[in-house]
């Protein structure tokens, strides 16, 4: 292989390592915010249950308990945003992943001469210019998903 096919064969394994570590990554995270969720509903539960069975209670009491609810909720909230954000994240790592396969492919059939190509050739470029748009229209839609999601959040 010349050096610049070793270049890009190059860049484009560390480009695959760096998803393949992200999604790692994320897919810890998700599992953190899976555990973390069912502490907060064990604490919910609890509140909830003392909230309920306590009428002698004082009302600051009370109060303290119901702020402590609160807090908790507000902290679900917050998981559940993350996690959404995340799914996404995979979602797009997916279509990375997906559009470098396109991309490869399409790059072989471009690469051979026109006059050897067959017709059959010409039909799958064709198909894989096709799903290679469809693949960024997704990355696209998703792009737009997070953006709504974070002007909304402000």
């Amino acid at each position: 292989y010349p050096t610049w096919k070793r270049t890009l064969m190059r860049q484009a394994r560390e480009a695959q390592m760096k998803r393949f570590c992200k999604a790692q990554a994320i897919q810890r995270r998700l599992e953190e915010i899976e555990v973390t969720f069912r502490e907060l509903e064990q604490q919910g539960i609890k509140l909830e249950k003392l909230l309920r069975d306590e009428d002698g209670t004082p009302a600051d009491q009370k109060t303290q308990w119901m702020n402590q609810l609160l807090y908790l909720v507000q902290k679900k909230n917050n998981l559940m945003s993350e996690e959404s954000d995340l799914m996404i994240t995979v979602q797009e790592l997916k279509l990375e992943e997906q559009q470098w396969q396109l991309d490869q492919k399409l790059r072989c059939y471009m690469n051979r001469e026109e006059s050897l190509k067959t017709p059959e050739d010409r039909a799958a470029e064709q198909e894989i210019l096709v799903q290679l748009l469809e693949v960024v229209n997704k990355r696209n839609v998703l792009i737009h998903i997070q953006e709504e999601k974070r002007l909304s959040e402000l």
